[in-house]
């Protein structure tokens, strides 16, 4: 009798067994048989080749176009070069060494095969170098592969597609199907939803694209019960934890900083922050997203509410990405408080409160003050990085922690402060300026209430972006550097940002013959080496990177900040937060390996005084890729929210119930954020009635049995933490 449970060795023999643990983490029966098919090929339908994407380990169904022997030029030996087809678009193989010939006899023209590998890149064509492949030819082929469809799995290096589709045969052949149906029968019922042991076989062995449908709705409907399940337990535990209730006291330190603001705030600003005050008044744990565009003023909205808390006598937390900004947050509040943030000073306000930094670099006797005024409660307002969860920080009553851009800070640290505040829960406020695939998917899936801020403050000014196509067209690089003399010469200032800082050991390599490898990529300190020596000659260079001292690069931005530096050639350092109005220009280099929303935000630095801004997203990728067609999509619009949605359509979910921010590993197989929302949302519903009626699942073991399923100790932890 072979379970869901069972060892995948007894089956399948040591060998297979464990190159799918080490491949794929399936270590299990079920774990098999839940890695689902990420696509089907029918026989005789080819791969639309042009939807590749650089890096990508791809199992592709193609025509052999043409295939031919040829000597290496830059060392002995000979290669095979091939072409295959999906009938409009042609992908480059490369293959290497004596099998090449064996290659060349079986791969002819016009043969249709699977190929395997890693998606390369050389002399601008994407190219996979020493594939794995099969040829499909005959009736055994067929059986092999299910008649008409091709299962295509995911796959990893050492195990490809093919091979995960016959240890599922093996292992359909001799399981003994599901003994208890999780899901109860009034559900499938209502649903239509049919069996689980249905929906397995039929996921991977379909008659036809009926059956794939229909089992698909069933596997989804199991994870999204999972998960409302687990989320509906949570919130009820979590109502059940006190939070520290602190509603607005009149006359204190927020109302005399509200009359003394210089501007009115925008309708948005004002509405957002009656619910965020609601929401402190009261003793259930507050746990909301702020997002807004890049200057929408959710930092303004942010300090309202930290003071709201100081008022009802605790403190406040915001967390910042990095040490700049964290400096930079703590003068800017600083300044906007002015005698309003001086308690204790001579001209401090009768009301007033004290904002104190803490960060890993600082000195042991700055230090040693910052955790004294923290521990006291003499700082109401406590603006740190990372070392704020440190177990030597003892707050005296943290009422609110406000987290600066969730995706630079991640939920196992929100978690640690959270465990400093002495017994209750604090409020939790989140501000994005691009809400990250996870942060979306958590909210669509009932974790997060959410607040939106779309009007932009007066005096911003516009951005205008433009790819750089290098490749294709070199000329707009030299271009570009134009663009910047003529800002400078303007009296503005510009951003180079590079994705590695470097230091000059690994200077651009040249690319390998078989196209494997990419060069690496652009580096700070070569990069402004090369502009101060070339296209910049004569301008103010300085860089800005996260392996630099504290008070190097204080000393930077206050340069830059003062136009004592007219180009910064810096890191993702100054993607967030980082604010000097006279910068006008920001150059992207290397801007295929930034994502969606960190593109978006790069982009925010510039055009925040009264001279419009430009980015330029310099590339070496061929055009037709999807990696072009997102930055492609960076340039035709602004708005952080459309920006959102794609990254998230391109970058999927993230594991909402692990650690992962984004990509592949995800929980949750079958479920897509995108297409599946009126699932998750009844899912929900039904979850919720069912904890309310049974919190632990206790008269529902099936149901139990789901969650359990999904979720293992480590992602359970991590939920309750999230």
């Amino acid at each position: 009798m072979t379970t869901f449970d069972d060892k995948l060795e007894p089956v399948l023999g040591k060998k297979s067994a464990d190159a799918l643990e080490s491949g794929l983490g399936l270590r299990t029966v079920g774990d098999l048989l839940r890695h689902y098919p990420r696509r089907y090929d029918e026989r005789g339908q080819l791969t639309e080749i042009k939807g590749l994407e650089l890096g990508e380990h791809v199992t592709v169904q193609a025509r052999v176009k043409s295939a031919r022997q040829r000597r290496m030029k830059s060392r002995s030996g000979e290669l095979l070069e091939a072409v295959i087809t999906d009938g409009s678009s042609d992908l480059h193989l490369v293959f290497f060494g004596r099998g090449s010939r064996k290659v060349e006899r079986e791969l002819l023209p016009g043969r249709e095969a699977m190929f395997a590998g890693k998606v390369g890149m050389f002399n601008g064509k994407l190219q996979l170098a020493h594939p794995d492949y099969q040829v499909l030819e005959g009736d055994e082929d067929a059986a092999a592969f299910a008649g008409a469809f091709i299962p295509v799995y995911p796959a990893a290096q050492g195990i490809q597609s093919w091979h995960v589709a016959n240890c599922v045969e093996q292992v359909l052949a001799v399981w003994d199907g599901v003994t208890v149906d999780p899901l109860p029968d009034d559900l499938r019922r209502e649903r239509g939803l049919v069996p689980l042991e249905k929906a397995l076989r039929d996921i991977h062995r379909p008659d036809g694209w009926a059956a794939i449908t229909v089992a698909q709705q069933r596997l989804k409907w199991d994870e999204a019960m999972a998960v409302q399940l687990a989320l509906a337990q949570r919130r009820q535990s979590s109502s059940a934890r006190p939070a520290p209730a602190c509603p607005p006291r009149p006359g204190l330190v927020r109302d005399a900083f509200d009359a003394r603001l210089p501007f009115e705030l925008t309708a948005g600003q004002r509405e957002v922050g009656e619910q965020i005050a609601a929401d402190l008044s009261g003793e259930h744990p507050m746990n909301r997203l702020l997002q807004g565009e890049v200057g929408s003023g959710k930092t303004m909205v942010a300090l309202r509410a930290m003071l709201q808390v100081v008022d009802a006598g605790r403190q406040a937390a915001m967390l910042a990405p990095t040490e700049v900004l964290a400096a930079q947050h703590a003068r800017s509040l600083a300044e906007l408080l002015g005698d309003l943030g001086q308690a204790g000073e001579l001209g401090g306000a009768e009301h007033a409160t004290r904002v104190a930094l803490l960060t890993g670099s600082m000195g042991a006797a700055a230090r040693k003050r910052a955790l004294l005024e923290i521990m006291t409660g003499e700082a109401g307002i406590v603006v740190g990085t990372h070392a704020l969860i440190q177990d030597k920080v003892e707050f005296a009553d943290l009422g609110l922690v406000v987290v600066d851009e969730q995706h630079r800070f991640g939920v196992e640290q929100r978690a640690a402060l959270s465990a400093r505040s002495g017994g209750s829960t604090p409020h939790v406020l989140v501000m994005t300026a691009t809400p990250i695939p996870r942060t979306v998917a958590m909210t669509v899936y009932g974790d997060l209430e959410v607040s939106a801020l779309r009007e932009l403050p007066r005096g911003r000014s516009p951005i205008s972006t433009s790819v750089v196509p290098v490749a294709e067209k070199p000329a707009w690089l030299d271009r570009a550097w134009q663009r910047i003399h003529e800002e400078v010469r303007k009296g503005h200032q510009v951003y180079v940002v590079c994705p590695r800082i470097g230091d000059g050991e690994d200077a651009e390599e040249p690319p390998k013959e078989d196209g494997s490898d990419r060069r690496p990529p652009l580096a700070v300190v070569d990069v402004a080496n090369r502009l101060a020596e070339g296209p910049l000659r004569g301008l103010r260079i300085d860089v800005l990177h996260g392996r630099m001292a504290p008070d190097d690069k204080d000393a930077v931005m206050r340069a830059f900040a003062a136009n004592e530096v007219q180009v910064l050639v810096a890191t993702t350092v100054v993607e967030v937060g980082v604010n000097v109005p006279n910068a006008t220009v920001m150059v992207i280099m290397d801007a295929d390996r930034f994502g969606v929303s960190q593109l978006h935000q790069l982009r925010g630095r510039v055009g925040r005084g009264s001279a419009p801004g430009l980015c330029l997203l310099v590339t070496e990728m061929p055009d037709g890729t999807p990696t072009m067609a997102r930055l492609r999509a960076v340039e035709s619009t602004l708005d952080g929210f459309e920006l959102a949605q794609l990254d998230l359509e391109l970058r999927r979910e993230g594991d909402i119930l692990g650690a992962a921010q984004s990509g592949t590993r995800s929980g949750l197989k079958m479920l897509s954020l995108l297409r599946d929302e009126d699932v998750i949302a009844e899912a929900r519903v039904v979850a919720q009635r069912v904890v309310e009626g049974d919190p632990d699942l206790s008269g529902h073991p099936g149901l139990a049995s789901l969650v359990a399923g999904l979720l293992d100790d480590e992602r359970a932890e991590y939920l309750e933490k999230a």
